[in-house]
């Protein structure tokens, strides 16, 4: 099947960025800046499932309005505050809090992996995140993408149908000929029922002590990090070692 994938799609939040570890390097940040102490590592585990466990399956099912990822990403954020004993926050101290998913550091392998990638096909965001939130995280993590096909261009969160065909509709390829890597089984299989390749990412310290997702199996490539993709693709390691000396020039 890959020697029919024209475009490859990217699962971004734990496949391309290490949002846990990003999360909790940042925020001890403000430990160290203004004395907030807090479980930096709890507080990001709960966030993530907040947003994911309870909010996106209310708006999948319409008890809750059509909302962007930054806006749930605040509903969480409000909710879990005075939870892990953070009370007496100024906005302005909120809102920085929340806009440190824009601000999410790649894993290692990612930006040369993607550079050797695009030699052969168009390399893609499909996220939960939205649009300017995606922009903002590819310009501080130099994540060097063709398109970024946020969540909200659908107005629809995956695993929806709609985000899958959606992407592959404004690519204007066949599900078939569109491959998905993503380091998340779910993910990963809401795209194989509809047709498209997929390509399993391991990334066993996304969750930080608590591991990463083990590869279900039935994938059409299963690769250790983006490098390993590329290898498997046939890309030429020329890219990333460009992109590298173009970026230390800059």
């Amino acid at each position: 099947m890959t020697t029919t994938v024209r475009a490859l799609l990217f699962d971004v939040f734990g496949t391309v960025v290490d949002w846990r570890g990003s999360l909790v390097e940042q925020l001890q940040g403000l430990s160290a800046k203004h004395g907030v102490q807090a479980d930096w590592g709890a507080l990001a585990d709960a966030w993530r499932a907040e947003a994911y466990e309870a909010i996106l399956p209310q708006i999948a099912a319409r008890t809750l309005p059509w909302l962007p990822l930054d806006e749930v990403h605040r509903l969480a954020l409000d909710e879990l505050l005075p939870r892990h004993g953070l009370v007496g926050l100024t906005e302005a101290e909120v809102t920085w809090i929340n806009r440190r998913w824009h601000q999410l550091q790649p894993w290692p392998d990612a930006v040369p992996g993607l550079h050797r990638l695009r030699q052969g096909y168009p390399v893609c965001a499909l996220s939960n995140g939205n649009v300017s939130l995606l922009l903002a995280m590819a310009r501080h993590a130099g994540l060097p993408w063709d398109m970024l096909f946020g969540a909200d261009l659908f107005q629809r969160y995956k695993p929806a149908a709609e985000v899958y065909l959606g992407a592959c509709a404004l690519l204007d390829l066949q599900p078939e000929q569109v491959m998905l890597c993503a380091a998340h089984n779910g993910d990963l299989q809401a795209a194989q029922e509809l047709g498209l390749a997929t390509a399993f990412i391991q990334r066993p310290r996304e969750k930080g002590p608590a591991g990463g997702e083990v590869s279900n199996g039935g994938w059409d490539l299963e690769a250790s990090d983006l490098q390993d993709l590329a290898d498997q693709l046939g890309m030429s390691s020329m890219a990333a070692e460009d992109a590298t000396r173009d970026r230390a020039t800059d």
